[in-house]
């Protein structure tokens, strides 16, 4: 026989940027355990629009952790309290029969509120954009499996490739560094063959789009790591800095 939980949510409503914002509690009861905490916004939301009210804005794709689109504060902690863990991955079996659960957006200040658990996180995009472009002309592409990678730079390359973009490590920063973020970004490439053209210049220019974007300095208190879905260690921030 399937468990079934009951649990009492308080979402943070807020129609748009310029308009003020409140937590609303709602009821959800008799649901399977086996459900994911955005399935459970699902039926939520099919009540919502059923009763005549505007259904709760959250982002979601692919729903596999693996996307990084979907994400919020649970109870204060980006993801929920399980590690490892994106948010459409955090089933209802972790949580106790008629918990109450707060859920609230990002905070962050380069993650300005959309509505409800909605943010733009575009600012990412664009440092990515920023270190992403070569001034220099490469020629025609060489065939990939002509370059020589060991296995120690390959695993480490495809370990920082894990990063989603989710957001979680400057949501839980106290001082909303992207420093986690993009030292993934710069590890990635960083550690290959493919990536060496330009490779300081990258960095330094990746750095900088942080700044313009307002994202804090990192103040080492590793809350990134500890709250990154992928488990990316924060050792690479130390690598970036090197860079």
């Amino acid at each position: 026989m399937t468990n079934k939980i009951s649990l009492d949510l308080r979402i943070w409503r807020q129609e748009s940027v310029s308009q003020e914002g409140a937590y609303v509690e709602y009821r959800i009861e008799d649901l399977s355990t086996n459900l994911s905490l955005l399935e459970a916004l699902d039926k939520l939301n099919e009540e919502l629009v059923m009763n005549g009210e505007r259904p709760i804005n959250f982002d979601h794709d692919c729903r596999e952790g693996i996307c990084g689109s979907c994400g919020f504060l649970v109870n204060g902690q980006p993801h929920g309290p399980k590690d490892a863990t994106t948010i459409c991955q955090l089933y209802l079996r972790n949580f106790r029969d008629q918990s109450t659960l707060t859920l609230e957006p990002l905070r962050a200040k380069a993650f300005p509120l959309i509505q409800d658990l909605v943010v733009d996180r575009s600012s990412l995009d664009r440092l990515i954009i920023s270190g992403g472009f070569y001034s220099v002309d490469t020629g025609s592409a060489p065939d990939a499996n002509s370059f020589k990678v060991s296995q120690d730079n390959s695993s480490s390359a495809f370990q920082t490739a894990t990063c989603i973009g989710c957001g979680a490590c400057i949501a839980s920063c106290r001082n909303a560094s992207a420093s986690l973020f993009v030292a993934a970004k710069l590890a990635h490439l960083g550690q290959l063959p493919q990536g060496q053209t330009l490779r300081s210049e990258r960095a330094k220019q990746m750095k900088k789009q942080m700044a313009a974007e307002e994202f804090g300095s990192c103040s080492n208190n590793l809350d990134c790591e500890a709250i990154c879905p992928k488990e990316i260690s924060s050792n690479w921030i130390s690598w970036m800095n090197r860079e």
